[in-house]
């Protein structure tokens, strides 16, 4: 794999990094929504299981979060110590 093909790899995991975060924030609107719906019911098996679900979905969007920005640094580092605005500008 040459280094124009690691950079587009990269992207694409950028790019599936924030569909991830996107994904785990749908998911909280949707316990979030749960748990609204439930004050209604009150159903003690909810009130007492979704706030852990909601904080382990929490925990789990803050890893991914960080994830994606140490990763973002990894390839803004890797593109400009291999130069790879002139190797783009070269293959066009």
């Amino acid at each position: 794999m040459d280094k124009l093909e690691k950079v587009e790899m990269m992207d694409k995991i950028l790019r599936e990094f924030d569909d991830l975060k996107n994904s785990q924030t749908s998911v909280l609107k949707k316990i979030s929504k749960i748990e609204a719906d439930n004050i209604n019911l009150g159903v003690g098996l909810l009130e007492k299981k979704l706030p852990d679900m909601w904080q382990n979905v929490d925990a789990n969007l803050t890893l991914v979060t960080a994830l994606e920005e140490e990763f973002q640094e990894y390839r803004d580092k890797f593109y400009n110590d291999n130069n790879i605005n002139s190797l783009q500008e070269e293959a066009e």
